[in-house]
């Protein structure tokens, strides 16, 4: 059997990394690899490919940076050859990047069928270009890998074919206990000066959020008021750093007190680490959601809504929106509280991947 695995972007690393660990567990399975690039220097994939053990790609795209209609284009254009010459049994897509949505479209066309891992994710806002590249993936596609019940619901209520959904778990919480032995070894925190449990980690990348100045001042100035009374550290996206020099004079907030840390992007390990120690987290993104949740780290989420409400109900993350006030007072709250116990959603419990390949392999 095989099974064409497409990547793009560094969600989709963590995504990928068990499940071809645990394709290529079987003497049957042929699992190839094609990294499209859309995330493609060392910081941004480089170290994820190594902290992740994930294999040299059998296809690299190179189609870097562009616009949406760009990228999926290139995707698409550059995909096609390389899937006639494989000849894959099933297209392999993860999450809801323009190389996800690209990858489906292409393999459909080919008749090729279409495995999504991270199905039915809805955010319910139309303005968020991930939400269309979800909505489009799943229509296309012949197995929709479902991480939480709203996604099964979800796809219900979409009309898909109940024998096309499997609620199998969460491929990033394999990724986290997989690798906790390394990630637990980490020294990161140290190494910034941090003390466990007493700094919070911040990290922001939507467009949304970091592409208009004025948006973007009103969130650093929040953020520099929560470090008031906690040290945040802020690995910072390449997209987001053009942005803070661009909104702020060129100047990275708080670099001179010390206390809003800017640092370059981290490795998966390190980032892991950083986070599973930390007292709290200010994030737009959302797989942190998801991973916060596994860990137990209180998550305040910049976003009016979320794709992954599970993460909500666990009662780890709490949707608090962009406005300063809130943000702060959020904060301020976490870091005045004591962290609740929390039990992981169902089958969050590092054998989704597992799953995942059973159910491709009985497909035969």
């Amino acid at each position: 059997m095989k099974i064409v695995n497409l990547v793009g972007a560094r969600p989709n690393f963590v995504k990928i990394a068990p499940l071809i660990r645990e394709m290529r567990r079987f003497g049957d399975i042929e699992p190839l690899l094609v990294h499209t690039g859309q995330h493609y220097d060392e910081a941004m994939a480089g170290q994820f490919f190594r902290d992740l053990d994930i294999p040299t790609p059998d296809a690299s795209l190179g189609v870097g940076s562009g616009s949406h209609a760009y990228q999926t284009a290139e995707v698409m254009r550059r995909l096609e050859p390389v899937l006639e010459k494989a000849g894959p049994d099933v297209l392999v897509v993860v999450g809801d990047v323009n190389s996800t949505l690209a990858g489906a479209l292409t393999a459909a066309k080919l008749g090729i069928p279409v495995a999504h891992v991270e199905a039915g994710l809805r955010s319910f806002d139309p303005t968020m270009p991930e939400e269309i590249n979800r909505r489009l993936t799943d229509a296309v596609s012949d197995y929709l890998f479902v991480t939480e019940e709203s996604g099964r619901r979800n796809l219900l209520r979409e009309g898909a074919d109940p024998a096309k959904i499997h609620l199998v778990g969460n491929v990033m919480i394999d990724a986290l206990e997989l690798y906790r032995p390394q990630w637990e070894r980490s020294t990161i925190a140290g190494r910034l000066g941090l003390s466990c449990k007493d700094y919070g980690v911040v990290t922001l990348h939507r467009p949304s959020n970091v592409d208009r100045p004025e948006k973007f001042q009103t969130v650093v100035r929040a953020l520099s008021e929560v470090a008031e009374h906690i040290p945040l550290v802020f690995p910072v996206h390449p997209r987001t750093r053009h942005r803070i020099r661009e909104s702020l004079d060129g100047e990275e907030p708080g670099r001179a007190a010390g206390r809003l840390q800017c640092v370059d992007p981290l490795g998966y390990l390190d980032f892991v680490a950083l986070v599973s120690r930390a007292r709290v987290v200010l994030t737009d993104s959302g797989g942190l959601q998801e991973e916060t949740t596994a860990l137990g780290v209180p998550c305040l989420t910049l976003r009016e809504r979320t794709e992954r409400p599970v993460t909500v109900s666990a009662g780890t993350n709490r949707l608090v929106g962009t406005a300063p006030d809130r943000i702060v007072e959020e904060a301020r709250r976490v870091v005045e509280s004591r962290t609740p116990r929390v039990q992981p959603p169902p089958l969050w419990d590092g054998r989704a991947a597992e799953r995942i390949v059973a159910l491709l392999r009985g497909r035969r």
